[in-house]
């Protein structure tokens, strides 16, 4: 069974199979309603443009059956509200939720500076098919055929994030982490990636939806 994927605004996905939902990365950034209907919820790291208290109780209060995969720091945030529907996870986990198969990839978020306390950071491969590395270029032990990727960062440069492509060799890659890039950017992003990352490269507005 192919996965429904709908870009939602920054770096929220939703990906549905079987009539059932799993919601990546509802944060600050992304539609007031994007954990809403979802039976899976994951959550990349801490940050409020991947982690929003208030999205994440309004998803788990519309479905009383829906949980959460996190990790630690972000579930001891929520925890206490829904007991037994937050499971932390860390690198090297493997679960089945809601039918959709996900291994976790990765430990740290990217370096911002320096001087900045790097958190915990883990991307999940669902389905053994798409991969959302959240905030870091963690590149999997595992064939990905679709990367979502973060095209632009306080943390990052289109150099790496070509090169990033590169290295994971995705069949294709669909851009998230984009709230903050201009649409004057957007077409040299799309023509960088594009022409040097060896991979299709898509860009999708939010709402959009493709089949993977």
């Amino acid at each position: 069974m192919s996965l429904k994927l709908t870009k939602k605004s920054h770096s929220c996905v939703r990906l549905e199979k079987d009539g059932r939902t799993l919601v990546i990365d509802p944060g600050n950034f992304s539609e007031a309603d994007a954990a809403l209907g979802a039976d899976v919820v994951l959550v990349t790291h801490e940050h409020p443009d991947h982690f929003d208290e208030e999205r994440l109780r309004a998803g788990l209060e519309s479905n009383p059956a829906a949980e959460i995969w996190t990790l630690r720091s972000v579930a001891e945030k929520i925890s206490a509200a829904f007991p037994g529907r937050v499971h932390i996870v860390g690198h090297g986990d493997s679960f089945t939720a809601a039918g959709f198969d996900v291994q976790v990839h990765g430990e740290l978020h990217a370096v911002i500076h320096p001087d900045i306390p790097r958190v915990t950071n883990v991307g999940y491969l669902v389905d053994g098919s798409l991969f959302h590395p959240g905030d870091a270029l963690t590149v999997p032990d595992h064939p990905v055929d679709t990367l979502m990727l973060p095209v632009q960062a306080p943390w990052s440069k289109i150099s790496e994030v070509i090169d990033y492509v590169r290295e994971v060799a995705p069949r294709r890659a669909i851009d998230i982490h984009d709230a903050l890039l201009t649409d004057l950017a957007r077409p040299i992003y799309d023509r960088q990636i594009g022409q040097l990352g060896g991979a299709p490269h898509e860009r999708l507005t939010p709402g959009d939806c493709t089949d993977l």
